[in-house]
């Protein structure tokens, strides 16, 4: 069996904290950020209608927001092995990102189990309309 470096599980608890008071900072950011009809269509414009308007500095944007938010997803699954909050930072990262059929995987996690209300309750305390679900 190696031995761990003492350095590498310090800066391994200091990114763990760090994350994990970052995700707690951000989720219910964007939760509140979200608009109430949101998810009251089935379907989203095409990818490529939209980013064919972006002018260069909007599609070198769109293109780090994505990086990030597979930089995200990867960290996210290695802290399912390694300490930190491995699927709320897949979902951050998920949430950043672009890519063929996003919408209808954010509307199934949305409408499983409670999550719907939990979220509605939590919009709903600070003055937030609910979201609302195409049936």
């Amino acid at each position: 069996m190696t031995e761990w470096d003492p350095a590498f599980l310090y800066w391994l608890g200091v990114f763990s904290v760090v994350t994990f008071f970052t995700t707690l900072a951000i989720v219910p950011w964007l939760l509140l950020r979200i608009p109430s009809d949101y998810f009251a269509t089935r379907k989203r414009p095409a990818l490529r209608s939209i980013i064919q308007n972006f002018s260069l500095i909007q599609l070198l944007l769109f293109v780090l927001k994505n990086v990030v938010g597979v930089f995200f997803v990867l960290l996210g699954f290695a802290m399912l092995i390694l300490p930190g909050q491995g699927l709320l930072t897949i979902m951050l990262g998920i949430a950043l990102m672009n890519f063929p059929g996003k919408f209808q995987l954010e509307r199934w996690l949305i409408s499983r189990g409670q999550t719907l209300a939990w979220i509605n309750r939590f919009r709903h305390k600070r003055g937030r309309e609910p979201l609302r679900l195409v049936n």
